[in-house]
């Protein structure tokens, strides 16, 4: 069964790359016989390179992409090292899963509300700037700041939680201490020992960031600027242009912020190792005293998804609210009545694209699992990474072009395969620790009382791992409910759910709509880990003894009742 769900597995999320592939590179050359376009030739190239805007258009990509990832990467780290194996740091991972079940959009909406020139922020300012009218604003502004800061406070509780398994395997109670003996101090042990090893170790999720950063759309369309805007919108604007004959200039954009990803992958690359390897002399030599700042950093990263949720909130039920007044002076329910028909109708659609793809998903990881365990080889590397280091543009790009080729409708089966694509690397990850860490002689012991393979798997294994199969789900389907490009593009405009719909509206005019929206979109990935954490808290005290063994020397499943640890290779 597992060599057979494996076998499924590479299926569906590799063949349709290679008509993917094939679409984007066709299309960029001006090849697509549906469109009458017979000769191949560079013309889409042309019109990128001679668009106006386009190398101010890269260069706030790079700085908003680049520049967030370097700003998480360094504020996970000083939190890391003030915090670690402190009191403090198990309050900082216990809110770690409710701050990245909530979506990048409702994030971004939220933002707007809450930074823009009458939003909540300058409110509470205002007695401060008395009559002198604010001539700034951190949404949509033309040097990025707004959006560079909306994603270093998204994605810094990502590393953090990333780094959990990586510092576990790296054993920094051992290293401390021998530092310690040496005469560092914490935060030089940390800089000289502890950040080389840290970072050898987390590449694969600061990739997974910048590459993120670099071509992320919905946040950027909600809080970027718009003349001109980041590369990987105006990608996005290319492709939703009527003339289809415009079709190469938008698929010659999509390679080109694939090459742009790839390089900012490779240069960071490059400078963690020609920090770490190269001009490692800073490590041996130098002050054995350093000092960072590092709890009083995780408050903003805390604190600001807690003031959004309000913001929504009151926005989505104010009917009258004046600047520079600190609340809404009449409240109403009109909005509320007035979209709840439809809301229902996108919340279902939301609802059913999560959980067939998270189920689906959470199937092909244990196959994967299993078979890994089994025979000692895991899943290609490129079936984890290329979901999550390859931009959504220049994946789906292609694939919506091969998918138009075909004859019929396969919208819906499209996104259905764009979202279990997507959200299977992140059931794996979520699993792999948890199946690595698993005792295999509970098996080796249950099949040596007589029970076969399977049975021994539905009653042994799968009652002892059920908590963390219920939180993979619940991240897949958290993964599932945040995707707009793959539900846009691949859905052809004929799948709306909630995502969808509040980045359209979150560029209209009214915020009591827009509210409204990214709370209910908000809301529904917390609903989803709420309901999935307390179920797996039930699945955990059924494994607790009812009672306590008398006999001597009786022990109940040590092994089991330990703790998992996510190991990456």
């Amino acid at each position: 069964m597992a060599r057979l769900l494996f076998a499924i597995t590479l299926t569906v999320c590799c063949l349709p790359l290679l008509p993917g592939v094939g679409g984007i590179l066709a299309s960029a050359f001006a090849f697509v016989p549906t469109l009458g376009l017979m000769e191949a030739n560079i013309s889409g190239w042309q019109a990128v390179m001679a668009w106006p805007g386009l190398s101010q258009s890269i260069q706030l990509t790079l700085i908003s992409g680049l520049g967030s990832s370097l700003l998480a990467v360094a504020l996970s780290f000083m939190i890391l090292q003030a915090t670690w194996q402190t009191p403090i740091w198990q309050k900082i991972s216990a809110r770690l899963p409710a701050l990245l079940a909530l979506p990048h959009v409702a994030f971004a909406i939220g933002l707007v509300l809450l930074l823009s020139p009458s939003g909540w922020l300058f409110r509470l300012l205002s007695p401060l700037l008395g009559d002198n009218p604010v001539t700034w604003a951190l949404v949509q502004d033309p040097y990025v700041i707004g959006l560079t800061l909306a994603l270093t406070l998204k994605e810094t509780p990502f590393l953090l939680l990333m780094s959990l398994s990586v510092l576990r395997q790296i054993d920094v109670s051992r290293l401390t201490m021998v530092s310690t003996s040496l005469g560092y101090n914490r935060t030089a042990t940390w800089l000289k020992v502890i950040l080389p090893l840290w970072l050898a170790k987390m590449r694969f999720p600061v990739f997974a960031v910048i590459a993120y950063s670099l071509s992320v759309v919905d946040v950027a369309m909600i809080l970027g600027p718009n003349t001109p805007p980041t590369y990987a919108v105006l990608v996005w604007q290319w492709f939703n242009d009527p003339d289809l004959a415009l079709l190469p200039r938008a698929s010659a954009g999509a390679l080109l912020l694939f090459a742009l990803c790839g390089l900012a992958l490779l240069l960071f690359r490059f400078l963690a190792w020609l920090g770490c390897q190269c001009l490692n002399r800073w490590q041996y030599t130098g002050r054995r005293h350093a000092w960072l700042p590092g709890k009083s950093l995780w408050w903003p990263v805390f604190i600001t998804p807690l003031a959004i949720m309000p913001v929504l909130l009151m926005w989505s039920f104010a009917l009258r609210w004046s600047f520079p007044d600190w609340l809404p002076s009449r409240y109403s329910l009109r909005f509320w009545e007035q979209e709840l028909s439809y809301v229902w109708s996108l919340v279902g659609n939301s609802i059913v694209l999560a959980v067939i793809s998270a189920s689906v998903a959470l199937l092909f990881a244990i196959g994967c699992l299993e078979r890994s365990v089994n025979q000692r080889r895991s899943v290609p590397r490129a079936v984890i990474a290329i979901p999550l280091l390859v931009p959504q543009l220049s994946i789906l790009f292609g694939i919506q072009v091969a998918v138009y080729s075909l004859p019929g409708q396969w919208h819906v089966p499209a996104t259905l395969w764009a979202h279990i694509f997507f959200a299977f690397p992140y059931v794996y990850l979520a699993l792999d620790g948890p199946w690595q860490q698993f005792d295999m002689r509970l098996m080796q012991t249950a099949r040596s009382l007589g029970v076969s393979a399977t049975l021994a798997w539905w009653r042994v294994k799968l009652p002892l791992l059920l908590p963390a199969i219920i939180l993979a789900w619940a991240v897949g389907a958290s993964v599932s409910l945040a995707q707009y490009l793959p539900t846009q593009l691949l859905g052809a405009g004929r799948i709306n759910t909630l995502t969808t719909e509040a980045v359209s509206l979150s560029s209209g005019l009214d915020r009591r709509i827009s509210g409204l929206y990214g709370l209910m979109q908000a809301m529904l990935p917390l609903v989803v880990f709420a309901l999935a954490t307390v179920l797996s808290r039930v699945a955990e005290r059924r494994l607790l003894p009812t009672s306590t063994p008398t006999f001597s020397g009786a022990q109940h499943h040590d092994t089991v009742c330990q703790p998992t640890h996510h190991k990456r290779a």
